[in-house]
């Protein structure tokens, strides 16, 4: 696997993320135990643990983004997150992570899943269209379909991921990607 995929699940989001209004933080969003405010911290400090992470480091402390330099913080936790997985040998090391060993060739797809569709968590709560790269939307559903078992699904906060949420017959590639991973789209 290339960092192709996350390079463009961070385009993705980066786009929605520079619509956050400080005003919009106290928002609900599709995450049910997480405002507006706590989407951002995750999307944001998430690049910095797959940075962190592909470099075989422990994660850092948890970082109020929201409060600050939104954009400049996504874009300098981004650069370092492709530049991690872009070292020679990543995709082909076993990652000891916080929940589990991982080779990198799969965080890295989990990496682009999670920072794509927590961008579309964003723009729902926002009321942005969550039509977001329906290319990309189709390969990580393609990617995750498989992968994805139900002992990881369960009511929010308890699990990582939500039941299976139906998604109309016109429903976007990226709202149908939300559902499956458990967002009401």
């Amino acid at each position: 696997m290339s960092v192709e995929p996350l390079q463009q699940a961070i385009h993705s989001t980066r786009a929605v993320l520079a619509q956050v209004d400080p005003n919009d933080l106290g928002r609900s969003t599709p995450c049910q135990s997480w405002k507006v405010s706590d989407l951002v911290n995750h999307i944001v400090g998430a690049q910095y643990f797959f940075a962190t992470a592909a470099a075989g480091e422990p994660p850092s402390e948890p970082t109020d983004y929201a409060s600050g330099d939104i954009l400049g913080e996504f874009d300098r936790g981004s650069a370092a997150s492709v530049a991690s997985f872009s070292k020679d040998g990543v995709m082909e090391r076993t990652l000891h992570l916080p929940f589990g060993d991982m080779p990198g060739a799969a965080f890295i797809g989990l990496a682009a899943t999670d920072t794509f569709v927590h961008g579309w968590d964003l723009a729902k709560s926002l009321g942005q269209p969550t039509d977001l790269d329906p290319g990309l939307a189709t390969a990580l559903l393609g990617q995750v379909k498989p992968f994805l078992p139900d002992e990881l699904r369960g009511d929010d906060g308890k699990a990582p991921f939500g039941p299976e949420q139906p998604a109309p017959a016109d429903a976007s590639n990226a709202d149908r990607l939300a559902a499956f991973l458990g967002r009401r789209v």
